[in-house]
């Protein structure tokens, strides 16, 4: 039987490399362009779009995996059909989505977005993976119970994560910025990775299902200037390298890249940097197989 793809849109740009059958593949990529939560800056919808025309403008082979997109059977299933307005039925049907892509036997890569839609994709893989760790790079701790009314919030987006979280394991690589009491939850939970522990704080996960959350304003706003909250002092591709080199040990088996805006940089560095990452997680979800 053929599967049910009717929760994707599959018009539009595709992912260098990638196919849209999704039968005989191992990774399942899909969009989601929302952004109504927004509090600063909008224009996250645009991201998924952006992410696949410039994609192919890469390299097809990462010299950090010393792995190459041709070898990897990968499928761009297109965009969630998403309802506009309120975020809590975005997530709902971007949980039911991934649900899809596992059903497949893909392992999901979602590109955002803004960065509430992340729950919804958590709650699916955790249903699947009850000992699941999620791992966060960000800028922020997003750890607020709500923000400007909504509990689907881009603010709120760790906390939601944590509610669908079984395994209530979440590491929060190199925070910058936050409340006070965001701070100090961070610093009382042990969930704060400071950046030169990274790797050795990974370590002991090795063998646990992780999912990587990958919000783009954790780099520096110098390499990545399109997103809607960018906060200085912020981190570069090398940082992001040091991480890809642990998660090779890792099994790795979702994860997102979310709050790329790329109309906010006009020389449209920001969407090439956002996929590069994507063509690193790729095949990090490739390889773990």
């Amino acid at each position: 039987m053929a599967p049910d793809l009717s929760c994707f849109d599959a018009d539009g740009a595709i992912y260098m490399g990638a196919r849209r059958d999704p039968h005989g593949c191992v990774v399942g990529l899909f969009g989601v362009p929302y952004d109504g939560t927004t509090s600063f800056r909008p224009g996250t919808r645009f991201g998924p779009a952006a992410v696949r025309e410039v994609s192919n403008g890469l390299e097809t082979y990462c010299p950090e995996l010393d792995r190459d997109l041709l070898d990897l059977a990968f499928a761009d299933l297109g965009a969630v059909d998403i309802p506009y307005g309120a975020p809590d039925p975005v997530v709902a049907a971007v949980r039911d989505a991934t649900t899809t892509v596992l059903e497949l036997g893909l392992r999901p890569l979602m590109l955002g977005g803004e960065h509430s839609i992340s729950s919804g994709a958590v709650a699916a893989v955790a249903a699947q993976h009850p000992d699941l760790v999620l791992v966060q790079l960000d800028a922020h701790a997003d750890l607020r119970e709500e923000w400007l009314g909504a509990r689907h919030s881009h603010a709120c987006a760790m906390r939601r994560c944590l509610e669908v979280l079984p395994s209530g394991e979440l590491r929060q690589i190199a925070i910058r910025s936050g409340t006070r009491a965001e701070f100090s939850e961070l610093r009382s939970s042990g969930r704060l990775v400071p950046i030169a522990a990274m790797a050795e704080a990974l370590r002991p996960l090795r063998g646990r299902p992780l999912y990587l959350t990958v919000d783009l304003d954790w780099f520096d706003p110098a390499v990545m200037p399109g997103t809607g909250t960018p906060e200085p002092g912020g981190f570069q591709w090398g940082d992001f390298a040091v991480l890809v080199a642990e998660l090779r040990q890792h099994r790795l088996v979702a994860a997102d890249v979310v709050e790329l805006a790329p109309q906010l940089d006009p020389s449209g560095v920001s969407a090439v940097l956002a996929a590069k990452v994507t063509r690193s997680l790729l095949l990090l979800l490739g390889c773990n197989s």
